[in-house]
């Protein structure tokens, strides 16, 4: 039996994180500069407990006006420390609730940077480093955020996405195109199958993509969310795949 691992985007509002938690895997926690406080966080960390879901942190750009999906100009230094404080104070909190952090991945604008630009990428893997290296750093398949986790010593999953469509490159598509998001369940679903039994996506210009596929990401902003996830989860389970968070 092959497994997989889906992920979700958690603590960021819209009261879903209770019914995700009983369909995914691993949760990556919000940690309140896009999205949530140290109380949505405490109560991620204690919903994925229950659940037995593997929490992760889910650092973000300070630009909470644009939900972190805005690109801006950053130096590596920052994002460095953007990524160093969030997760430790998330690292503190999932220990003050007898869990503990496993992954990291970053969320909207930072992530989409650090796949294209190296010394971000470094920066991150750093930071992520310094915190705990053992911790997984989830990354864009065939991103530079995975090559400077690897050099860096850190345990990487590539990540693919299930709601979201694919340039040539191998990027996602930009939010500010109209067709960047998945509405439909049935397509995400039919992507993710895809992605997982032959490792390649079709990109919106009809080209098909390799990728390499560790862990599955959906958003739990979105409205359809759940929907996506319980047809995600079923569609998975009836192929034959184990889900299981990324790891030993």
């Amino acid at each position: 039996m092959s497994r997989i691992d889906l992920n979700c985007d958690v603590g960021e509002g819209g009261g879903r994180d209770a019914a995700l938690m009983a369909l995914i895997t691993s949760a990556n926690i919000a940690c309140g500069i896009h999205a949530g406080d140290v109380e949505t966080m405490r109560t991620a960390v204690n919903l994925a407990k229950r659940q037995g879901v593997a929490i992760g942190a889910h650092p973000s750009l300070n630009d909470r006006e644009n939900f972190g999906r805005k690109e801006m100009r950053v130096s590596p230094r920052e994002v460095y420390l953007y990524v160093l404080t969030q997760t430790k104070l998330l690292q503190i909190i999932t220990r003050q609730c007898g869990a503990r952090v496993r992954h990291v991945k970053p969320h909207g604008a930072l992530y989409n940077m650090a796949a294209r630009d190296p010394m971000l990428a470094d920066a991150v893997a750093n930071a992520v480093y310094e915190v705990d290296p053992l911790l997984v750093l989830f990354g864009l398949a065939g991103s530079c955020l995975l090559e400077a986790g690897c050099v860096r010593g850190l345990q990487v999953a590539s990540e693919v996405f299930a709601d979201r469509t694919y340039q040539a490159n191998g990027l996602l598509t930009p939010r500010t195109q109209p067709n960047a998001m998945i509405t439909d369940e049935a397509v995400a679903a039919a992507q993710v199958l895809r992605l997982v039994r032959e490792g390649v996506v079709r990109a919106v210009d009809g080209t098909d993509v390799g990728v390499k596929a560790d862990t599955v990401c959906l958003h739990g902003d979105e409205d359809k969310s759940v929907v996506f996830a319980q047809k995600i989860n079923s569609a998975l389970k009836a192929e034959g795949f184990w889900l299981k968070a990324f790891g030993p």
